[in-house]
Order: C-alpha cells, then sequence, then structure tokens
C-alpha cells in the first residue's frame, strides 16, 4: 500500500468588492495557459474561455430554468467576486500516476436578481494550466418549495470547428456504442468525455467531474459550433430534483496542444473531493481470471444445465488453473439463482443474491479458493431491477463478507434502470453513489458493468477500482466485433474519464471454440499491449484459462503491473496508433505498450524516460515477422536486447498489431 506524503496546500483569499459597473473579470490560470473572462451582458452571465490568444469558447450561455418556465438566467447584477489559489501534491490509494499536482486560481462570482424572487447565484470557476472548470452554487436561501430543474442552459460556444469523436447519448446500449468522427456542427446528442481537434489543431475533452446527486449531462449542437447542455431526464421529464439548495457537478474543459496530451491530465481527479475512506489497507488492485469469456463464446451457459459456467466443478477447475498460471484471483458469474436464457431481456427480472444455483456451493468454492491462496471475485447482476436489488444488497454484501468474497462486479443489463430510468440519469447517478459508498461500509472494492460514466469519484471512494462504459471485448465473441481502430480510440475518449474494465488479453485472438465467422480483430502481440494501453486497478485474463498454459507470452501478463508510479504518452493520433509508458510503483522497471488500427506501421521511440545512466534488459513482445490480424495473428516474436535512455527504439506493429516492453533495470 502506498505511504501518503503530507500535504501542505497554499490558500490565498482575498474578496473584492464591485460596484454595478464592474460587470467584467478575468481569470488566468497559475501558468498563464489558460484564461477564464465573465462578463454580464444585458444583466445576463456569460463566460468565454482562451488558450493563451487563442479563444477557444466565445461568450457563451448560463443560467437554468426551473419548473413553468421560472428564469434563473437574466435580470442579474454582481454582489462579489472571491478570489483563491490553491496548490497542494496528493497520493492517489492506487493510479496510473502516485503523485498528482492540484494546482489552481479561482474565481466565486455572487450573483442576484435585481428585482423579482431577488434569488442568488454562485458561479465557480477554476483555472489550470491543462484545462479550465466551473460549477453553479444555489445557496440555501429560505426557498421551502421543492426545486425542479427542467433545462440547464450552459453552452459552450466554439470558436471554430473541429473534428470529434462521439457516441450517442440516448441509446439502449448505455456508452457501448462505437465512436463515429464527424465535424462539430454535425453531432448527435452524444456522451461525455467528447474529445474534439479543432481546426487550429488544440485538442479538446469536455466532460464533467464529481457527479453527484444531479443528472449527468450530454451535448447537442444547438447551432453551428455551439454545443449546449441536455440534462438526462427522469421518465417525467424533470432533469433534476432537488430542495432549498444544490451544487451542480463541475463542467469541464480539458485543453491541450495534442489529443495525447489530454491522457496525463488529471484535472477531472482534481476537482473531486478527497479521499473519504480512512482505512485504506483493504483496498488493493489485482489481476484475474474468471468463468466468463467460456460464456460469451457460447462454451458455457450463464444459467444451470449440463453446460453451465458456474458449476462447483468447473468453479474448482478454475481455481486449479488460477494457482497452476499464477494469478490469484478469480471471478465467477452466474453461481446466483435467478439466471434463464430469457435474463436478459427488458423486463423486472428477479435475481437472488444470497441463494447459489443447485450446482454451486458458495462455501465450498471459497474455502478451497482459500486454501489455494486465490480470492473469489463475486458478482451480481441486477437486471437493471434496482428495486429488487436494493431489497437484497445489504444480506448479500454480508454474506460476501462472511465467506471472504472482496470484491463485488455489479452488473446492469438492460436499457434502462427498473425498466424506466436511464442509467445516467439522477435516478442512477444517486443510485450507483449509494451502492459505492454502501460497499464501503463492507470493505468491499467494487466494479461496475453498464455504469453511470466516471467523473473521477475514485478519488474519494478509492474503494471504486473500475466500470465497464464502452464497448468492451466481449463483443467480438458474439457480434461483428469491434473495428481494429476501436482501442486507439479510446485513450483518447471514454478513458479520459478514468480506469475500464475491457477485459484484454485474449491469446486465441482467432477464437477457434467459439461462434463461427467470430474474431477478436486484434493479434496476439496487441493484446499483450492493452494491458498498458488500458489503464485499470484490476485486469483481467479474458481467455480461456487453458490457453494462457505453457504459453511464453504470458509471462508478460504475469509481470506487468496494474498500478503505477507514472504514465507517459509517447506518441498517438486518434483512431491510428498510440504509445505509453508506466513506471511500476514497486520496482524501478517500465513497461510500454503500443498499438495500432488496420495499418500496419513502424514507430521509432525515444528511451529518454529511463533513468540517465542506468541499463535496462528490454523484454519485448512483438508481431511476428509478417504477422497482422488476418494472418497468423498469434504469433509473437520473443526478444532481449540492452538499452540506456540515449538510445532510441524502433517498433514494428502488424495490422491492428502491437508491442509489449517490459524495460527491466539493471
Amino acid at each position: 500500500m502506498i505511504s501518503k506524503l503530507s500535504v501542505i496546500p497554499a490558500v490565498l483569499f482575498s474578496l473584492m468588492s464591485c460596484n454595478q459597473q464592474e460587470i467584467n473579470h478575468e481569470l488566468s490560470s497559475p501558468g498563464g495557459q489558460n484564461k477564464i473572462f465573465f462578463e454580464l451582458e444585458n444583466e445576463r452571465p456569460r463566460y468565454s474561455v482562451f488558450h493563451g490568444d487563442q479563444e477557444v469558447i466565445s461568450p457563451s450561455e448560463m443560467g437554468f430554468v426551473f419548473r413553468n418556465n421560472d428564469s434563473l438566467s437574466r435580470n442579474f447584477e454582481i454582489t462579489g467576486v472571491e478570489r483563491a489559489s490553491f496548490d497542494e501534491t496528493w497520493n492517489q490509494v492506487w493510479g496510473e500516476k502516485q503523485e498528482i499536482r492540484n494546482h489552481f486560481n479561482e474565481m466565486l462570482v455572487n450573483l442576484q436578481e435585481k428585482n423579482g424572487k431577488h434569488r442568488k447565484l454562485q458561479l465557480q470557476f477554476r483555472a489550470f494550466d491543462d484545462g479550465i472548470a466551473f460549477r453553479y452554487i444555489f445557496p440555501e436561501q429560505g426557498i421551502k418549495d421543492s426545486i425542479f430543474i427542467m433545462d440547464e442552459l450552459t453552452s459552450f460556444n466554439l470558436k471554430e470547428d473541429g473534428k470529434a469523436w462521439w457516441i450517442p447519448a440516448y441509446h439502449e446500449q448505455r456508452y457501448e456504442n462505437l465512436y463515429e468522427a464527424s465535424p462539430v456542427s454535425s453531432l448527435d446528442t452524444v456522451h461525455t468525455p467528447l474529445t474534439v481537434e479543432s481546426d487550429s489543431g488544440l485538442a479538446l475533452s469536455f466532460h464533467e467531474a464529481n457527479l453527484t446527486n444531479f443528472a449527468s449531462y450530454t451535448l447537442y449542437p444547438k447551432e453551428s459550433t455551439k454545443l449546449k447542455i441536455d440534462l438526462v431526464p427522469w421518465a417525467d421529464g424533470v432533469k433534476v430534483r432537488t430542495k432549498a439548495a444544490f451544487t451542480t457537478p463541475w463542467r469541464t474543459l480539458q485543453i491541450a496542444e495534442a489529443p495525447k496530451d489530454l491522457i496525463t491530465s488529471y484535472l477531472i481527479l482534481n476537482l473531486n473531493e478527497p479521499n473519504k475512506i480512512e482505512d485504506t489497507s483493504w483496498i488493493e488492485p489485482y489481476k484475474y481470471i474468471g468463468i466468463w469469456w467460456g460464456m460469451h463464446i457460447g462454451k458455457y451457459t450463464f444459467w444451470e444445465g449440463p453446460d453451465h459456467g458456474a458449476s462447483t466443478k468447473n468453479a474448482k477447475e478454475h481455481i486449479d488453473y488460477a494457482k497452476k498460471l499464477g494469478v490469484d484471483h478469480l471471478l465467477i458469474e452466474g453461481w446466483n439463482k435467478g439466471w434463464t436464457p430469457q435474463w436478459y431481456e427488458n423486463h423486472m427480472h428477479q435475481f437472488e443474491f444470497t441463494q447459489s444455483t443447485d450446482d454451486f456451493d458458495l462455501e465450498e468454492v471459497t474455502t478451497y479458493a482459500a486454501k489455494n491462496a486465490v480470492q473469489i471475485v463475486g458478482y451480481h447482476e441486477t437486471g437493471s431491477n434496482i428495486d429488487n436489488y436494493l431489497k437484497q444488497v445489504d444480506s448479500a454484501f454480508a454474506l460476501y463478507n462472511k465467506v471472504g468474497v472482496k470484491t463485488v462486479k455489479i452488473g446492469h443489463v438492460g436499457s434502462k434502470l427498473n425498466m424506466k430510468e436511464w442509467h445516467h440519469g439522477q435516478f442512477g447517478v444517486n443510485y450507483f453513489r449509494n451502492i459505492l459508498k454502501k460497499a464501503a461500509e463492507h470493505k468491499l472494492t467494487v466494479f461496475f458493468h453498464e455504469p453511470i460514466k466516471d467523473t473521477g469519484e475514485r478519488r474519494t471512494y478509492p474503494n471504486m477500482m473500475a466500470r465497464e462504459g464502452a464497448r468492451g471485448i466481449e463483443y467480438n465473441a458474439w457480434s461483428e466485433g469491434n473495428p481494429p481502430n476501436h482501442t486507439v480510440i479510446l485513450p483518447f475518449t471514454r478513458f479520459l474519464s478514468g480506469p475500464m474494465d475491457f477485459t484484454a488479453g485474449i491469446f486465441d485472438v482467432e477464437i477457434s471454440q467459439g461462434y463461427p465467422g467470430r474474431n477478436v480483430h486484434s493479434t496476439t502481440a496487441k493484446q499483450l499491449a492493452l494491458l498498458v494501453t488500458v489503464f485499470s486497478p484490476v485486469q483481467m485474463f479474458a481467455d480461456l484459462p487453458e490457453n494462457y498454459v505453457d504459453k511464453p507470452a504470458f509471462q508478460f501478463l504475469l509481470d506487468v503491473p496494474v498500478n503505477w508510479e507514472d504514465t507517459k504518452v509517447l506518441n498517438g493520433e486518434v483512431g491510428k496508433y498510440i504509445t505509453l509508458v508506466r513506471k511500476d510503483i514497486n520496482s524501478d522497471d517500465w513497461y510500454l505498450g503500443s498499438i495500432t488500427n488496420e495499418e500496419e506501421r513502424d514507430l521509432e521511440l525515444d528511451l529518454s524516460f529511463l533513468d540517465e545512466g542506468a541499463t535496462y534488459e528490454a523484454q519485448i513482445y512483438a508481431d511476428a515477422e509478417g504477422t497482422g490480424y488476418q494472418k497468423n495473428p498469434m504469433e509473437v516474436e520473443i526478444r532481449k536486447k540492452q538499452v540506456t535512455a540515449e538510445d532510441k527504439l524502433t517498433l514494428h506493429l502488424g495490422e491492428s498489431g502491437g508491442t509489449a516492453i517490459r524495460f527491466k533495470k539493471l
């Protein structure tokens, strides 16, 4: 476990009084890279954003509309402006980077309606060198009635068009769609993070942070390049229900000179509250295998029968495999009552979370696992019947405590929660956060599937290990699959929000035992590299365990860590290729992952990230000569080479191929 460094924040506050004519205010980031301008235009709040001298966001609207068309967006005066500077360095309990600097300048603008209800509204702006953020604070002011937010007027009026990578917002697959690329001006209503490469070359990412007790937001082009927030509604059309006061999540815009630089921005994490779990000794990253891929490719079934995956017999065989392979965690899906061939259909399916199927004995399996030094990863599939799950969750978590299960994967298959509410509306936001808190009370770590999007809450509740929230590798088992460029889009889009349980590591990429015609559209070497390019503190070796036995390339999966001291992006272009290196938190070793789309390519790498004066053994796992995802995809060339920080290294990546390297310090 990481020892925490002392945090010494430097904070300076000042209150500046404003007269009626003082309506324009400027906020610069500590290094001056980014600036926010705030003004009242005809008594309406507007903000704009500059990166250096370049205008990124032209004056853009702010405010809300409550029920009965009650607008909180006009007739304002500024009653005061408070400014602050903040600088600290804090440690993640686990993460892609151990030490994170949180350095920003802040401006809090106090507004009040000049007549009518004389309501107050605060606008809190923060300027970082890697982007900007703002949120609304509607303070307690004696309002006794419930507040119903019908619309948020926030817009991002982009100065220029650009190429955006996006997935549709209101879709039954939640976030599990392939990314499309199009001009901002022709977007659909889209999820965030939304990544844009502007016509002038700037890289932008629109998202939100610290999403708590509010609807998540989507974006749509209201006109040309003006993006407007669309809050995800309740079933009755109300966007947010609240009482007396509310604080919105942070509306964020990360800004970089190139898309690859967005990946090492920690602005989203910095906008979340510090860790609330005092004792984190029970929160540990790990790697695992599972009774999982076999069910997706059709070798086993999720439900009871002669081919049931989660039988006691099969579970013990997988425990034996885990021990033989040197992997200390095993996921078991489908062990509880309620699984039927129709479980995934959109109805209020009834799962039991404390009752095992007739062919599975939970205590027998967990006891056998403990004797073999293997931890069982539990699974709860809610089927999106949240009412049913909430009735049982306390007893279900208590059962896992009793049998020694320390992690629970929670699934939410279904187009809507309770067949009624969007996963990413206020109902879903509150449900996912409450389950996370309840899991912490039981000292359970969690990873969600079919989740709400990540907005950095892993800083506040580090038992939130990972989540899905994009098309994972299972789509290759039973659908047309993910195309080769999918994994070189995700680092610049979905992964900007946080860790993903992508479940890579397939060796049998031609799926020889599965449904006819299915394919992972990847080389095996690329699957190795994904354990570096995809960050998650829980990494699944997703293939059938027998496919790893006596395979020399499996050594890389055993060696590669899941917790890091530092991360650097060496190169990358959205949808084309990416190369990352990460430094192990427990040694002086670095690990490299480099992957490409359907095009083979050669990349020359500068190894200056290595320690000066040191020699490293580069243990290289690469596509064999002539290998691509359509030709001999499972051929991996393994070789060793001594290198230093002065050297350059040339990689050859086959079609949808990759290279994985361990740099072992000698």
